[in-house]
């Protein structure tokens, strides 16, 4: 008779020895939490922090946010809710072929664009427009203080008390600066490899899928799409593997070959460099002149190619910029109406004015903001034909 056991925190802390490479992170090694907490009987330290952003509200925002179409235009395309979670599967992969930490990987990559205001791309560099004399916006700064400070779960500490590794893996530009530290410990010059697999599975799950989304859109054709290397070469992928497609299915079939041949290729790129280089620790993946995780020599020049395409003929494609030109200008209008009626804000942000300053409460309310709740602030003020200032 086979009795069930319940396997420990420690038995998993314990049997990372043999399952990690020494590269990897252990949960054993971690610098721990800003709050110091007493650890759980079941879980690991980084599926905490996992469940915490799993459960709190920046997460569940992300499904009414931009990711390319403006939240709500329709029901199939993705918001930053469905790219996180395609993205955190892509680390989970990718972590687990080359013996890194998963938990790790999986936290990073589903708190990556917590920070991300409204409106996507053009909503940030909007807002960093309205901050600049006020230290800016970025939203991988922005994401750290979401899970620092702005979350509001635990009577103990403000926000999420995640761990260093986590927090610290939300800081991938950041980590390039020279010295650049967190909480006294340095970043970089290159982040652990556990962050380097979020930040390529971002790169690798976007491209593939945002084409999805401009095919579906109308945005991209066929045709167009076969002017590029990239794109043939999964579409070859796909003739291979199947001996028929009816014509319905081809482009789906063909997104799916062209994440898969993204993804085979960074891990057999990876895995060599990692062989070469042979690091014995997390610190040496920090301190290596670069990138342990990379896609290859020959498939970097048609992604880039691949990616400016993506540029010239979906992101700034009219129908996507006057949309999201449009909303983004009523943010503006936002903006500046909280910073003249801060009264009008919620109690919460109302509390934090003295002690964060009026612009940089206002910032943090509107990047919080789902699109279709600053779509309906706006209704509430009627502040959809008030000129910009």
């Amino acid at each position: 008779m086979i009795r069930a056991m319940i396997v420990s925190r420690q038995a998993r802390d314990d049997a990372e020895a043999g399952l990690l490479a020494p590269y990897a992170v252990r949960t054993a090694a971690s610098l721990g939490r800003k709050y110091p907490e007493r650890r759980h009987d079941f879980r690991a330290e980084f599926q905490r922090d996992r469940d915490r952003i799993l459960h709190s509200r920046a997460f569940r925002r992300l499904e009414y946010k931009t990711q390319v179409f403006v939240s709500g235009n329709q029901d199939h395309y993705r918001t930053r809710l469905t790219h996180t979670i395609e993205m955190a599967a892509v680390a989970r992969t990718l972590a687990r072929a080359l013996r890194a930490n998963e938990d790790l990987a999986e936290a990073i990559a589903l708190a990556h664009d917590l920070g991300h205001s409204p409106f996507g791309h053009s909503g940030e560099r909007e807002l960093d427009e309205l901050m600049r004399a006020d230290g800016g916006f970025d939203h991988n700064l922005q994401g750290l203080r979401c899970v620092e400070m702005l979350e509001y779960r635990y009577p103990d500490f403000p926000g999420l008390n995640l761990t260093w590794e986590v927090r610290a893996g939300l800081l991938k530009h950041q980590a390039a600066q020279p010295g650049a530290t967190l909480d006294g410990h340095a970043l970089g010059p290159c982040q652990v490899l556990e962050a380097q697999i979020a930040d390529l599975a971002d790169d690798v799950t976007y491209l593939a899928h945002d084409a999805d989304d401009g095919y579906e859109a109308g945005l991209l054709t066929e045709a167009l799409l076969d002017t590029q290397p990239l794109w043939r070469m999964a579409a070859a992928n796909a003739q291979a593997e199947f001996a028929q497609i009816p014509d319905d299915r081809r482009i789906a079939i063909t997104v799916r070959c062209l994440l898969n041949l993204l993804v085979e290729d960074a891990l057999r790129t990876s895995s060599a460099q990692l062989e070469r280089h042979a690091p014995q620790s997390p610190a040496e993946v920090q301190g290596a002149a670069a990138m342990m995780l990379a896609v290859s020599d020959a498939l970097r020049p048609p992604m880039l190619a691949f990616k400016d395409f993506m540029f010239q003929n979906m992101y700034f494609h009219p129908a996507v910029k006057e949309a999201n030109d449009e909303a983004v200008r009523m943010m503006r209008r936002l903006f500046l109406h909280y910073v003249a009626h801060p009264e009008t804000m919620g109690a919460k942000a109302r509390a934090r004015v003295p002690h964060e300053g009026l612009r940089r409460t206002v910032c943090d309310y509107v990047a919080g903001m789902t699109d279709r709740y600053a779509l309906e602030e706006i209704g509430k003020f009627k502040l959809q034909g008030a000129p910009p200032s």
